[in-house]
């Protein structure tokens, strides 16, 4: 692929600083020629005719004035054209790449709406708009002339004006709204005026999210309120911006409610170093970057499918690869990223990384050049390398289709937001060994509190730091301010949260890079707090009650709910004051102007077409008026109420129009509720002030803010993860360090890893559902087993106790000892990249390349079915070439394979140690134990897999055939295949027996040849029978020990087929049965009188024929035991339920299953 034409080369040169439009003028008039524009250029290089222009312009530069005519000059005549004075603004190379990048984003627009808007726009301006069209013209004094000033400013933000009660944009920014905001543009898609589309006020919020969710930016335009001249255009400014991860704030201090803030969205750049790929990540909102180098392909590719970024920005030396092409992610290093970013939006960049994408992302933000970045990286001496793109995908911290979520089971399910995202953090970038300990440390700490704990108030570090310097907090924030430093306290001053409290300060610091220490902190936090308790009001104060009045509605009042009740009322004495006393002032005159008129109407008692009169509030207009008709006296005599009726006059809205027919006033009334809102509108001010300057005060503790917050988002996560932990009996693991330096040679301990009870992660112990396996590694593993038998599992499990446990977290196993690995890395299945164009080998290979170069002693290494992407041969020499160098290496690890010839080659060992994922004969059947042995296990149960899966037995008996052909012609080793067991075969059946040293062989049985095949649902019945009398003869032998059964009973699963029924012998005993539909789902259930309940199931339609299977059992509590560890532990082996309530009670959902013999009656 040619890059000089794709999306990509839009935006490969990076745009220099954007100037204002005043200096772009000036360098227009400085030319002595003019420019075409760039779409003008390109017609001419197609070979299209081009008329002339004779361009002009006129503008005010620095107090001179500059005038040129604008005409059209054909071959026939040089009369001017009637808009000859639209000015024309020329274009320099900087504008030209923004306008270009507003042309690649209308390509990308796909609504026919959309589409039509885009055939109007032209590519001469920032704007897009066509002076020639309606509503176009960008004279000086119009409003289009106005936002191409505020465009030019931030060239690449979608533009929203504020136009009286709406939010209006025009050209470009028109088409993206209507795209991607679901917005109609207005005056529909008439031809003859420019694209414009715009949003209400009250939208505004929706607007902005729907944008920002698509990538783009935005800048906001408001008018400057209050009244205005006649005939005089309202000024405006830039009132902020909305980004992606950084939304709007404007006009937060005042409001009464919260903005959700998501997670921060960083700018990013990447480049190649002596040291591997460098990672540069800035965050505007924090004003904080972090510049990680030495990181692997596979790290930065995680860190991308992980991070929603705002912008990407890679540098041009990725475009040359470690094989020397120059076609970026052709073969070799290079493929992964390539593959990431492709078809994603980027721009290429020069020179120093930090530096350049500095520089760009104070260009993107319009911050000054001057403006400053802190730098919060954390050093990767110590530090354990990002876990791979892989392995975050099969261990489920990256949320992957088919793989159990590590996430879900690490907390609660009510626990989400900060402490979750920090969690999922923690485990794809581990922390160094000491901070590691400090989390383990904290952890243990937890898990023995007995005292009361905080809420731990968890904010967002980038919404604290955003809120605070654009001055928008308000004193709903201020009270969640004021709850985290007071939770930092209250942790303090707790003699069992204390320690924690200290021990918390270094993964606080690690995830802030600020070092603050305790005592500091503490004293800060409480200064704090002090400063919004003595300004901010809190719930229960009771000295700011809304006014109220006999005589006026007490809605009227709820406008001082806007700034009442925000701020202590000694900081604002005189202006509550002056609200009071208009407040009494204008309930005066109503009781003067209206109350008599009332009283009058109450008087006149009419019941049809008499008077009606009301004091009532105007809602919309913010007045308390006289609402009334037919109230004016026939005649008139000097009664009560008539003097008031003579001072009525109609009641006018805020421009002077007549508000209805029925609404009332007086000079008087209109008077004070003047004076009530200018009251309002002062007190409002004033507490925004007040506000304000709180804000201020509060930007020089802005560090100790963003650490305290994090502690308690640490604190939270730590404390949810324990508690889910706990309860399903995860342990804390013994974590060793490997020594300083790589020179010295680590003690035999610290080259040890042991796990003991190991349990995969997302199976729940507490539920029975786990198979436990100890593992003790102080070499490479070779691990063989059949398909099903559990390698997979056994390396994810693994993979994800180790992580955890480098991460100080709880592990799900009994006991474990894990060394603090300088990285662990997981490669499982690979797929194709028909967009690489690569094969799923060379996508493994490309994996494995990388395996092999990080490896290193401290390393942990998982495989599984290495080579299994090629042919048999030398797929099984690429597999033993890699054992080679990885023992080598003398990391730990462990290697799976079907690759059974890779034991007939002459290998150079040292240390690989052969494991096995054992079996079992039951019934006949071989059947998988799940349980990690030593040795090596050549059989596949192929043949088993494919049938259970649904492969059609004709099929199966075929293979079987061929397999033996190919076995007699020993055109293949056969002493794997020696004991062959035929599925489908009417002359062999395989049956297991037990040599006097316990050990299991397969011995072959020549039963009738008459022996009948049997069919998919008889097969169906007999594994569930078999698993069913296994589950239940566990659960007996356990509760026997326990000595809560005197007897053990024998276990006997009867089948009761279709038109047959239980035998007396049922009556009145406890029994389980298990319901075998058509569907092959199974129905749980127990019961004390089994032929009726059979009766039951029977009677409803469709179900004449069902087939049960059932188990008598000693007493009605042992029943619903069993029944609830049925339901918990048959879907885990692959058998669908459709009842699984009593499967909630889980005291009754745990055992232990062994896979002793095991005899079943018939």
């Amino acid at each position: 692929m040619h890059w000089g034409t794709t999306t990509r080369s839009a935006m490969a040169s990076a745009p220099p600083k954007w100037r204002p439009l005043s200096a772009l003028l000036l360098l227009s008039v400085r030319r002595l020629h003019v420019s075409l524009s760039p779409l003008y250029h390109r017609k001419a290089l197609h070979g299209r005719s081009l008329p002339s222009y004779d361009l002009g312009c006129h503008c005010t530069v620095r107090g001179i004035s500059y005038s040129f005519r604008a005409q059209k000059v054909s071959k026939k005549s040089s009369k001017p054209t009637r808009r000859s004075k639209e000015p024309i603004y020329l274009l320099d190379e900087e504008n030209d790449t923004h306008i270009m990048w507003w042309k690649e984003r209308m390509r990308m627009c796909k609504k026919p709406s959309s589409i039509q808007l885009i055939k109007k726009l032209v590519y001469s301006n920032l704007l897009g708009s066509d002076v020639n069209l309606k509503n176009g013209s960008l004279k000086e004094g119009t409003l289009n002339f106005e936002l191409l000033q505020f465009k030019s400013r931030f060239p690449r933000e979608v533009l929203l004006c504020r136009v009286g009660d709406f939010y209006e944009a025009i050209g470009f920014d028109a088409c993206i709204l209507v795209e991607y905001a679901g917005l109609n543009p207005f005056g529909g898609l008439r031809s003859d005026s420019i694209p414009r589309a715009g949003c209400p006020v009250v939208n505004l919020r929706q607007t902005l999210d729907d944008l920002t969710r698509g990538g783009y930016s935005v800048c906001i335009v408001e008018e400057v309120q209050g009244p205005t001249q006649a005939r005089s255009r309202k000024g405006r400014f830039i009132s902020g911006h909305a980004h992606p991860g950084s939304p709007y704030v404007f006009g937060l201090a005042g409001a009464d409610h919260d903005v959700d803030f998501p997670e921060p969205m960083p700018v990013v750049g990447i480049s190649r170093s002596a040291k591997g790929y460098c990672m540069v990540s800035v965050l505007e909102t924090m004003k904080t970057y972090s510049d990680e180098d030495g990181l692997t392909e596979e790290a930065i590719v995680a860190r991308l499918r992980t991070c929603r970024y705002h912008h990407l920005f890679l540098h041009t030396s990725l475009r040359h690869n470690s094989s020397g092409t120059s076609r970026w992610g052709e073969y070799g290093e290079g493929g992964l990223l390539w593959g990431e970013c492709n078809g994603k939006l980027f721009e290429w960049f020069d020179g120093d990384t930090v530096t350049e994408v500095l520089c760009k992302v104070r260009e993107i933000y319009g911050l000054d050049q001057g403006t400053s970045f802190r730098n919060v990286t954390i050093s990767s001496e110590k530090r354990p390398h990002s876990i791979y793109l892989g392995t975050a995908t099969q261990i489920g911290v990256i949320p992957t289709e088919g793989i159990p979520s590590l996430l879900k089971v690490l907390l609660p399910s009510n626990c989400a937001g900060l402490p979750a995202l920090y969690i999922r953090d923690l485990l794809l970038n581990p922390p160094p060994y000491t901070t590691a300990s400090a989390i383990q440390e904290s952890c243990r700490l937890m898990s023995n509190v007995t005292s009361s704990i905080p809420d731990f108030t968890c904010l967002s570090a980038a919404k604290l730091v955003k809120l605070i310097e654009s001055k928008e907090v308000n004193h709903v924030e201020f009270c969640r301010i004021k709850d985290v430093v007071d939770e930092v306290v209250h942790m303090y001053k707790s003699s069992q949260l204390q320690k924690i409290l200290q021990i918390l300060l270094n993964p606080a610091c690690a995830a802030t890079g600020l070092k603050i220490e305790c005592g500091i902190l503490v004293n800060e936090c409480e200064l704090i707090a002090q400063k919004i308790g003595e300004m901010i009001s809190v719930v229960g104060e009771s000295d700011q009650k809304m006014s109220s009045f006999q005589y006026i509605p007490d809605d009227f009042f709820e406008m001082e709910s806007s700034w009442k009740g925000r701020v202590k009322k000694r900081h604002a004495e005189q202006v509550y004051a002056e609200v009071e006393r208009a407040a009494e002032a204008l309930s005066i005159a109503v009781m003067e102007d209206f109350v008599p008129i009332v009283e009058r109407i109450k008087a006149v008692m009419s019941p049809f077409g008499g008077p009606k009169g009301e004091i009532s509030f105007a809602r919309e207009h913010e007045a308390v008026w006289f609402k009334g008709k037919r109230f004016a006296p026939a005649v008139w005599g000097d009664t009560p109420g008539e003097k008031q009726i003579k001072q009525l006059r109609p009641a006018t809205d805020s421009k002077g129009r007549k508000v209805g027919e029925e609404w009332f006033t007086t000079n008087k009334v209109e008077e004070a509720l003047n004076r009530y809102h200018e009251a309002c509108t002062n007190a409002k001010v004033k507490v925004l002030e007040l506000l304000r300057g709180l804000s201020t005060e509060l930007q020089t503790k802005i560090n100790i803010l963003v650490f305290s917050s994090m502690l308690l988002v640490i604190a939270q996560a730590l404390f949810a993860h324990v508690s889910e932990g706990k309860r399903r009996k995860w342990v804390f693991p013994t974590l060793i360090d490997f020594p300083k330096s790589m020179d010295q040679e680590p003690p035999e301990a610290l080259c040890t890893m042991e796990m003991v009870g190991l349990s995969p992660y997302w199976f729940d112990v507490a539920e029975g559902n786990a198979i436990r396996n100890t593992v003790k590694m102080s070499s490479l593993f070779l691990l063989t087993g059949p398909n099903g038998g559990g390698k997979s599992s056994m390396l994810r499990s693994i993979c994800a106790a180790t992580i955890l446990g480098m991460c100080g977290l709880m592990i799900p196993a009994e006991s474990a000892t894990i060394p603090h690995f300088d990285s662990v890395m997981l490669h499982m299945k690979s797929y194709d990249s028909p967009a690489d164009g690569k094969s799923s080998f060379q996508i493994e290979m490309s994996e494995i390349r990388s395996v092999l170069s990080g490896a290193t002693p401290h390393s942990l290494v998982l495989v599984d079915e290495i080579c299994r992407g090629t042919e048999t041969v030398k797929g099984t020499c690429i597999a033993g070439s890699i054992v080679e160098i990885l023992d080598n290496v003398g990391c730990l690890g462990i290697l799976s394979t079907h690759l059974h010839g890779i034991f007939d080659l002459p290998l150079n060992l040292k240390n690989v140690k052969f494991k096995a994922m054992g079996t079992m004969v039951m019934d006949g059947h071989i059947k998988p134990t799940w349980k990690l042995i030593d040795g090596v296990c050549k059989e596949s149960l192929a043949f088993e897999t494919a049938l259970m899966e649904g492969v059609s037995p004709t099929v199966i008996k075929r293979a079987e055939e061929l397999y033996l052909s190919v076995n007699s012609k020993g055109l293949r080793p056969t002493k794997e295949h020696a004991d062959v067991k035929h599925l489908f075969s009417d002359y062999d059946f395989l049956v297991h027996k037990i040599d006097d040293d316990s050990s299991t062989r397969l011995n072959v049985v020549h039963l009738s040849e008459t022996k009948k095949a049997l069919t998919p649902l008889e097969t169906f019945q007999k594994e569930v029978k078999n698993i069913v009398a296994l589950i239940c003869q566990e659960r007996l032998v356990e509760l026997h020990n326990q000595k809560s059964i005197l007897e053990l009973p024998e276990v006997n699963c009867v089948t009761v087929s279709a038109r047959e029924q239980p035998p007396p012998s049922t009556i009145g005993v406890s029994s389980i049965y298990v319901i075998l539909r058509p569907d092959k789902k199974l129905y749980i259930g127990q019961t004390d009188d089994l032929v009726g309940r059979i009766h039951v199931h029977r009677a409803k339609e469709g179900m004449q024929d069902l087939r049960f299977l059932y188990v008598l059992v000693p007493g009605k509590s042992v029943a619903s035991q069993l029944e609830t560890l049925l339901i918990n532990q048959l879907p885990h082996r692959g058998f669908r339920l459709i009842n699984k309530a009593d499967g909630k009670h889980r005291n009754f959902g745990t055992s232990n299953l062994s896979f002793g013999s095991l005899t079943v009656h018939q």
